[in-house]
């Protein structure tokens, strides 16, 4: 599965079946969400995280133009994703299309075909998402345990013609995804540690 195909599994999942033992206090959510964002963003952001019975809120409203989403509770794994907040509709829409089972490569066709009609705004400059993966989060010390820091530039109907880009990934080096594509992107996904 690519790194995008992962992170919007991870954007999509909205599971009502998470229990209230599963769901962190907030407090942690917000802390373990922001990890992603740059350091001198952190602050600012707004972040959506879950409540009580598992479903996606805004736990903190934000001052500047990032949107940090918290880990989804009761799995195994650590994903948190800060991305600029022109990109909430089409994240939004993805987020809708995940409840209705519509997942993958349907999904992204689906929001695509959306933005090609004008039903679905997204913008056309460039805008980052940045993923942080990893095997945990330590509330007390704020460490993300073995975090793998990613970013995607979001530059809608790109090409590789268009940027210079190659539309081929190869290891530490960034390439175009999805390209002529509504949800065309740079993906710069740096060596694994």
């Amino acid at each position: 599965m690519t790194p995008t195909a992962l992170l919007f599994v991870f954007v999509g999942l909205m599971s009502g079946a998470v229990s209230e033992a599963n769901v962190p206090p907030i407090k942690e959510q917000i802390a373990a969400a922001i990890q992603a964002a740059p350091e001198d963003r952190r602050d600012g952001a707004a972040v959506l995280g879950y409540d009580v019975g598992g479903k996606l809120v805004t736990l903190r409203e934000g001052t500047n133009d990032l949107i940090c989403l918290a880990d989804q509770p009761g799995d195994q794994s650590f994903s948190v994703a800060c991305y600029h907040k022109d990109l909430e509709p089409y994240m939004a829409r993805g987020r809708e299309l995940a409840q209705q089972k519509i997942q993958g490569k349907a999904r992204n066709e689906y929001r695509w075909r959306e933005v090609e009609e004008g039903k679905l705004k997204i913008p056309r400059e460039p805008r980052l998402l940045y993923v942080l993966t990893g095997t945990g989060f330590d509330p007390a010390s704020g460490v993300v345990k073995d975090a793998y820091l990613r970013w995607v530039i979001y530059l809608p109907f790109a090409t590789a013609e268009s940027t210079g880009l190659s539309t081929e990934s190869a290891p530490g080096k960034p390439w175009l995804m999805d390209a002529g594509t509504a949800g065309a992107h740079i993906m710069i996904s740096p060596p694994r540690k």
